[in-house]
């Protein structure tokens, strides 16, 4: 399926990373930010999907089941987890966030996952140290962890290798992420078809 959403007049094309400053005061916006000097709002575009198609997000094969893989996805950047969850969900995943290192954590030691996804760029404890605490838990040391980075360079890959993770993916690459979830919770979607066997 795809979507447009027209506009009057393209002013500019830029690339910059996004701070949201200031939330979004009505449907469609996630916020404000400062970009290139000036005031921009920036647009909900999952907001937008279903008023193309309303069961963009509810069609029956994209439903995640009781046995659909739990993803935590940890970025300070609340554009990107609002841009990032929707395709998770519709790729048949059940999704949680959180904004930072330490609310991931709590989030794991409060429930069980399958895979989790991290920003490296996050301020306090950044996706590498993350990272290495989740390797040091001996209840979570064997879980799958994918590096999200706007930079993807081999210097930093060997470093998320290092640090545990098992996999690092740009983060505009929607079909690399999808393909690295799919690899890393190959095992757990077996397990689970074998429980249902069993039982």
């Amino acid at each position: 399926r795809s979507m447009g959403l027209v506009v009057d007049e393209i002013i500019d094309i830029v690339e910059e990373r996004l701070n949201i400053e200031v939330g979004g005061s009505s449907s469609g916006i996630l916020g404000s930010a400062v970009i290139k000097g000036q005031a921009t709002e920036v647009i909900d575009v999952g907001h937008f999907l279903p008023m193309a198609f309303s069961d963009w997000f509810t069609r029956k094969e994209m439903k995640p089941s009781l046995h659909s893989q739990s993803v935590l996805l940890v970025d300070d950047s609340a554009f990107f987890r609002n841009m990032l969850a929707p395709v998770l969900k519709a790729a048949g995943y059940r999704v949680r966030t959180a904004p930072t290192a330490q609310e991931g954590l709590a989030a794991l030691r409060a429930q069980s996952f399958d895979v989790v996804l991290t920003d490296i760029e996050m301020p306090d404890m950044n996706g590498f140290e993350f990272a290495e605490v989740i390797r040091s838990d001996n209840n979570l040391g064997s879980m799958p962890i994918i590096g999200l980075s706007a930079l993807v360079s081999p210097a930093a890959i060997e470093r998320g290798r290092q640090a545990g993770f098992h996999d690092y993916v740009a983060k505009f690459d929607r079909p690399g992420l999808i393909a690295a979830l799919k690899e890393q919770t190959a095992g757990a979607a077996g397990a689970s078809e074998l429980s249902r066997a069993a039982a």
